[in-house]
């Protein structure tokens, strides 16, 4: 027969207060106040306490504290040249994929796990969780939520405070609550950066 800890990665339906899931979600977020308690003069215990928290984590991956996960971390795979700005919340009951050199920006959140709609299994603690996948270099603008088993495609851009319910494509520009695909990223992409505000190659090769 399938225990509660069995049914965290399935999709099922378990409950949350199971004593060994508890146990060891104490123990994933003891690593994560303490890489929360860490000083800005502390970049090389912060890479380490990354190391253990995460299921993955890539070179040069960072994660401004404070970081709010519900393992730590524990189910975060991350890909490197990764940034999360302030705040990040990450509801990590089961995975969550991030490709390499996607950006967060500040108070985004990540939440794999739901809760039945019929009342009476709520009272017991009821959840479900389902997975989430961010693809490469994607950028997530400030309060952007992203909902249980949500796929967005590589290089594509989350406009801030958007509230993304289903996939998103490769590619593009989304925004909005719910979340809809606003333009795909094309040639004007490559002369204007902001607005008006074009993109000066020659300058930014002397960088």
């Amino acid at each position: 027969m399938s225990t509660n800890k069995d049914k965290l990665h399935s999709g099922e339906i378990y409950f949350s207060t199971d004593e060994e899931i508890l146990k060891e979600q104490a123990r994933c977020l003891e690593l994560q106040y303490e890489y929360n308690m860490t000083r800005p003069s502390e970049p090389e215990k912060r890479e380490a306490l990354l190391k253990k928290m995460l299921a993955e984590v890539g070179e040069g991956c960072y994660i401004e504290p404070p970081l709010h996960a519900n393992w730590g971390g524990h189910h975060l795979h991350f890909g490197k040249g990764i940034y999360a700005n302030f705040g990040l919340t990450c509801v990590d009951d089961t995975h969550i994929y991030v490709g390499d050199y996607t950006k967060f920006g500040p108070n985004v959140v990540l939440a794999t796990a739901g809760h039945p709609i019929l009342p009476e299994l709520r009272e017991r603690g009821a959840q479900y969780n389902v997975s989430i996948r961010i693809g490469r270099c994607c950028w997530l603008g400030a309060g952007v939520i992203v909902l249980p088993g949500v796929t967005i495609g590589d290089y594509s851009v989350i406009g801030a405070g958007s509230v993304v319910t289903k996939d998103i494509p490769s590619g593009v520009v989304a925004v909005g609550n719910p979340c809809r695909v606003l333009r795909p990223i094309g040639e004007k992409d490559r002369e204007y950066y902001f607005r008006d505000r074009k993109i000066d190659f020659e300058e930014l090769a002397k960088l």
